[in-house]
C-alpha cells in the first residue's frame, strides 16, 4: 500500500499553520522579556479643584481641612419651593381615600398635581377647594399642607 500524496492546497495549509504558531511562539517569548509596563502608578487618576481628571497629584499647598459638622445634606422630597411659598388654591379632581393619593388642578396655572394622604392637613373628597403649598416628590410637583378652603 502506497503512501498518500500530500497536494499543494494541503502543503500550504500547513505551511500557514506552522509559521502561525511559530509567530505567536516568537511574540509571548517578546512579551516575557520586555515584563509588564503597566504599574499601578502608571494607572492612577486625580481629581483637580475643578473636577477634572488629571495625571499630575494635587498640591499639598492648596489642601483645605473639611471638618464633617460643616457638609450640610439636604432631602429635597416634601421641600417648599421658594418660589411657591405662597399658598396655591386648586380643586380635587380624583382622591381615593382607600390607597390614600389624589390629583388637585391648580387654578391658576391649571396644572395637575399630585397630592398623598400624608400630606393633607384635613380630610378631603372630590370637587373640593382646597389651599396647598408645592413640593418636590418622587416624579415631579406634589402638593403638600393641604386644606379646605373656607
Amino acid at each position: 500500500m502506497g503512501r498518500s500524496q500530500e497536494t499543494f492546497g494541503k502543503k500550504e495549509v500547513r505551511k500557514k499553520k506552522e509559521k502561525k504558531r511559530i509567530e505567536k511562539e516568537q511574540k509571548r517569548a517578546r512579551k516575557k522579556n520586555e515584563g509588564k509596563k503597566n504599574s499601578f502608578d502608571n494607572m492612577i487618576a486625580y481629581v483637580d479643584e475643578f473636577g477634572m481628571i488629571t495625571s499630575t497629584p494635587p498640591d499639598p499647598g492648596k489642601r483645605e481641612e473639611i471638618t464633617a459638622e460643616s457638609i450640610e445634606l439636604d432631602i429635597t422630597a416634601n421641600k417648599q419651593d421658594s418660589d411657591a411659598a405662597s399658598l396655591h388654591k386648586g380643586v380635587v379632581i380624583y382622591f381615593n381615600g382607600t390607597k390614600g393619593y389624589g390629583f388637585i388642578r391648580d387654578l391658576e396655572s391649571n396644572e395637575r398635581i399630585y397630592v398623598h394622604a400624608s400630606n393633607l392637613v384635613d380630610s378631603i373628597e372630590e370637587n373640593n377647594i382646597v389651599t396647598f403649598n408645592t413640593g418636590k416628590g418622587f416624579k415631579g410637583a406634589s402638593a403638600i399642607n393641604v386644606k379646605l378652603f373656607r
